[in-house]
């Protein structure tokens, strides 16, 4: 590696996410020159092609080639770290060793470990750490995910991980109540120990999550939005064919739109 000031590149093809993990890299490593964004795992080989980075920053879902098809490209010619919101990819990459991740929304703690990493794998210039066997593997698990929306999962899941202020939460599925879309992420509105409302946030998308929970507990009622069966207490039609459902121990409530009034015409 030079001995000039390290280089990246960072590839999401979400302005905002860019230009956050920017602004936390100029904290945590203010050496560090982001020499190219990409937009997707297109533009993001041909910059480093063309600019030969330091280290690239890859969000593992992009449109067209994905983060993990752009890293096997890319190969050895740069450090890869792969930025996503589906942490079974991650850990999966961290278990074997090989591959550094950050798991979004990003924090400064963990940046801060991956920032150590990579400063100490410069410095002693070992050579850039590339696993065809394990990239592979972190492609096909990303062409199962993109199927499991049609197909849901053989065992639904029994519990969700959630982010709540600084600490993790091991939340029971049985216990939310509903869930509404965020951007990439799902706020779970969900009931504690002690019966009482409480809020979370999933570091995953909506429409993934639905696809490994039980469908005939959790159906969608909008496009941002759906809702556990159980905890259903009434449901009230309004004008224009849509309706509202009330929540069982919970001031929430949850708009129905016209594409699934139909869950509820018994009711």
């Amino acid at each position: 590696m030079s001995a000039a000031a390290p280089t990246a590149l960072i590839a999401d093809d979400e302005p905002l996410l860019r230009e956050a993990l920017r602004r936390r890299l100029a904290e945590a490593w203010p050496e560090l020159q982001i020499v190219a964004e990409a937009r997707n795992g297109r533009e993001a080989i041909e910059q480093v092609e063309a600019l030969h980075p330091d280290i690239c920053f890859l969000d593992v879902h992009m449109p067209g080639i994905s983060g993990v098809d752009a890293a096997r490209r890319i190969g050895r010619q740069a450090h890869l770290v792969f930025v996503t919101a589906y942490e079974q990819y991650a850990l999966q990459a961290f278990e074997h060793g090989v591959l550094d991740y950050l798991v979004k929304p990003v924090t400064p703690t963990r940046l801060a470990e991956t920032v150590q990493r990579l400063q100490a794998r410069l410095d002693s210039a070992q050579p850039a750490v590339h696993s065809e066997a394990l990239l592979q593997q972190l492609a096909s698990q990303l062409a199962r995910a993109a199927g499991v929306v049609a197909a849901p999962a053989v065992e639904p899941l029994r519990w969700v991980r959630a982010s709540m202020g600084g600490s993790v939460r091991l939340i029971p599925v049985q216990a939310i109540s509903y869930l509404r879309a965020d951007t990439k992420y799902t706020l779970v509105g969900w009931q504690d120990d002690d019966g009482r409302p409480a809020e979370a946030v999933i570091r995953l998308a909506l429409k993934e999550l639905l696809a490994q929970l039980d469908p005939s507990q959790f159906v969608q009622v909008h496009r941002a939005a759906a809702v556990n069966l159980a905890s259903v207490l009434r449901v009230t039609r309004g004008e224009n064919e849509t309706a509202e459902i009330a929540l069982k121990g919970r001031p929430e409530r949850l708009p129905v739109s016209r594409s699934y009034l139909h869950l509820f015409k018994e009711m």
